[in-house]
């Protein structure tokens, strides 16, 4: 639960081993632990932080049951919205199982509603056992499960596997309570486990989690079990058989960067996912306010796609309309709950054109078309390339759009900014009684001075088997813009595979701030049945400022885009934490810079240069600000062409020059990348950052 920026100490070891050695031959017992005496006994030594030994064999299941969690669990999980503020309580919780129903996410799937830290008095009682806050949960924590299981809902809770819980005020954890917390919880009614790492007094991690899972299997309540472990021992190598779900990545933020930072570390992890044991990147953030609509698709269709866990972590009382619309997607959730239980895999990703192709039970093939960048891009492959056999033609569902079509073999279509077109294909014998896939684009990459004029290209192909009847494209700029065609716009008839080229000529008004400017690209056109059918898709202008003559820095410049893994990019500052201006002194190996950006892995910044600058240049590094922690790497980019870069910079190292000849290029880039390890403390600095033009 605690995100990999903040400081480890909140998750990491808190004091030393008081007593525990591992038996002879790597048995994963404690070789020695002393007979335990009730907390409250006067005179009682303090018990020694080792997992509590099983006073008798757990009963394993029950052969041919089907395993826990055989699809990815579905439900809620309070922290991403409330953390532990005084809004965590007992009506909030009820409240979300109400909505639940209300709104249709049980019918949808959605299961679990589960508790996260600060439920608990900070101590245990007399004799041991938890107790739940009077003042968040005044009638207890089973009277919390019964109103959850009266919904037809299930029960989840947190503890984690150390001395104490992850927050602040250091509440009990289960390690050396396992059994007789494990009890109390199946006493409760519990469901669902989420079982932390903070405070783990350096106990080995494999002996922790699979003493809770021997503790949990020895109360004979079926238990979803949850392992938190933030993917430090690579748990997907050795925890298929302890719990049903592991953390792969620290705690995801409600930002962009940091969703897709975990969204590329969680990727590569799919041989180790199927039924009954899942790559976990941590709940949804969809809902919370720190992304868009169309960020928060993309969100909600790369975790269905990797088989992710989706638990809602937002306040359901307080959202907009549009999250129940993504939330609720069933066929969406169909892809994530698919029975063959694999994980989507990569099958392209380069420029930020991500594909990830998801097969199915029914043999079909999910695909998203995941746009990475800050602009619309076209995004292509093929159904062969996803894994389809060869066919004569193959059906087309957008899962966002809801509507059908069919293709040749080509998947391909324009995606917004930061947007996701998520798909399902399968060969279709029936093809010719569907519309033909219309795939619409635009010029990429445009950039123009305010009042200007520049020009741009759009394409209509149709994708199919046959023709698309009356095509009419058109093209409409923001409010002032004056946008005419210089080529035709119109086609009696486009056959399958033929391509409608129109190009525009647009003019930028006069007081026209810089930034990206969206363009629609709108498509009419009849099919050989007779239906009428409109397509739209992206365009964007960068409206961009020349840069000043002579050499200057480029924290006095405004960029065309920027992205950054925490937080946002800061000026002058560090990177700080993750509201802006939060930062301190850009400051590396001891030394102080005046100018430059904070940043954090995985950032891309970029700048307009126009083919009139020369040299990019800078001192960079990890900055002292996380003390021993972080690993980056720089690269700068001219025109989507590696000019300049850095190995791997740890926090040990004084400031690295780094300099890259631009000379020519339209834009310029400046990347972090995380070193290889992860996001975890990569506070980077790109100091005395400066442009000769």
């Amino acid at each position: 639960m605690r995100h990999p920026s903040l400081p480890r100490a909140r998750r990491r070891v808190i004091g030393a081993l008081t007593a525990a050695v591992l038996g002879a031959g790597g048995l994963s017992v404690p070789a020695a632990t002393a007979l335990p005496q009730a907390p409250g006994t006067p005179g009682a030594a303090p018990r020694a932080a080792v997992p509590e030994r099983a006073p008798a064999l757990p009963p394993a299941p029950a052969a041919g049951a089907e395993a826990p969690a055989a699809t990815p669990p579905m439900g809620f999980n309070n922290w991403n919205s409330t953390h532990c503020r005084a809004d965590f309580h007992e009506a909030m919780v009820k409240g979300i199982a109400d909505i639940f129903v209300a709104r249709g996410l049980k019918e949808a799937g959605y299961t679990y509603v589960n508790l996260d830290d600060c439920w608990a008095l900070p101590e245990r009682n007399a004799e041991g056992k938890l107790v739940p806050d009077p003042v968040r949960f005044p009638n207890g924590i089973k009277a919390v499960a019964d109103y959850v299981h009266a919904k037809g809902l299930k029960f989840g809770i947190y503890t984690s596997a150390g001395t104490k819980t992850c927050n602040r005020a250091g509440f009990p954890g289960a390690l050396g309570h396992e059994y007789s917390d494990a009890q109390q919880f199946a006493d409760w009614g519990v469901d669902y486990l989420k079982y932390d790492n903070c405070n783990n007094q350096g106990v080995d991690a494999k002996l922790r989690y699979t003493t809770m899972r021997d503790a949990l299997r020895a109360t004979g309540r079926p238990i979803v079990y949850s392992i938190c472990e933030w993917g430090q021992n690579k748990p997907w190598e050795w925890a298929k058989d302890v719990g049903q779900l592991w953390r792969t990545t620290g705690d995801i933020s409600d930002n962009w960067g940091s969703m897709l930072s975990i969204m590329k570390r969680n990727l590569p992890l799919a041989p180790y996912a199927g039924p009954g044991h899942w790559n976990d990147p941590d709940m949804l953030e969809v809902g919370n306010g720190g992304m868009t609509d169309t960020e928060y698709r993309s969100h909600f269709s790369m975790w269905s796609i990797m088989a992710a866990p989706l638990l809602i972590g937002a306040d359901l009382r307080k959202v907009p309309e549009s999250t129940f619309e993504i939330l609720g997607n069933r066929e969406v959730i169909a892809v994530n709950q698919d029975r063959l239980g694999k994980q989507g895999t990569v099958v392209s990703s380069e420029g930020g054109r991500w594909v990830v192709a998801k097969e199915l039970a029914d043999g079909s093939r999910a695909v998203a078309l995941f746009n990475e960048s800050a602009r619309p891009q076209r995004i292509a492959t093929t159904a062969q390339a996803v894994g389809l056999a060869q066919a004569t033609a193959y059906k087309v569902r957008d899962l966002w759009r809801h509507g059908s079509a069919h293709t040749a073999g080509t998947l391909s279509a324009t995606v917004p900014a930061h947007g996701t077109v998520l798909l399902r294909v399968a060969p279709e014998r029936a093809w010719a009684v569907l519309p033909p896939s219309m795939e619409l684009s635009a010029e990429d990459n445009v950039m123009a001075e305010a009042t200007s004029t520049g020009r741009l290209t759009t394409a209509v192909t149709d994708l199919g088997r046959t023709p698309a009847l009356k095509v009419a494209a058109a093209l409409t700029g923001p409010q002032g813009w004056t946008v005419r065609p210089t080529s035709p716009t119109a086609r009696r008839v486009l056959n399958g595979g033929q391509k409608l080229t129109t190009g525009w000529e647009f003019t930028v008004p006069a007081g026209t701030a810089p930034g990206s400017y969206g363009l629609t690209l709108t498509v009419t056109h009849r099919s050989i049945t007779g239906t009428r059918l409109t397509h739209s898709a992206p365009a964007a202008v960068s409206v961009v400022v020349p840069p000043p003559a002579g050499r200057s820095y480029l924290s006095d410049i405004g960029w065309l885009s920027a992205v950054n893994g925490f937080g946002p990019v800061e000026k002058d500052r560090s990177n700080g934490e993750s509201k802006a201006g939060d930062g301190r002194p850009l400051t590396i190996g001891g030394q102080v810079f005046a100018k430059g950006l904070g940043a954090h892995a995985s950032s891309t910044v970029e700048y307009y240069t126009g083919g009139r600058c020369t040299t990019v240049s800078a001192q960079v590094g990890v900055d002292d600000e996380k003390g021993t922690r972080g690993t980056v790497a720089f690269e700068i980019w001219a025109d989507g062409v590696k000019a300049a870069s850095t190995g791997v910079l740890t926090n040990a190292m004084n400031a690295q020059p780094l300099t890259a000849d631009v000379r020519g290029a339209k834009a310029v880039r400046l990347v972090v990348t995380d070193g290889g390890d992860g996001i975890d403390s990569d506070h980077a600095d790109w100091a005395d950052l400066a442009i000769g033009c």
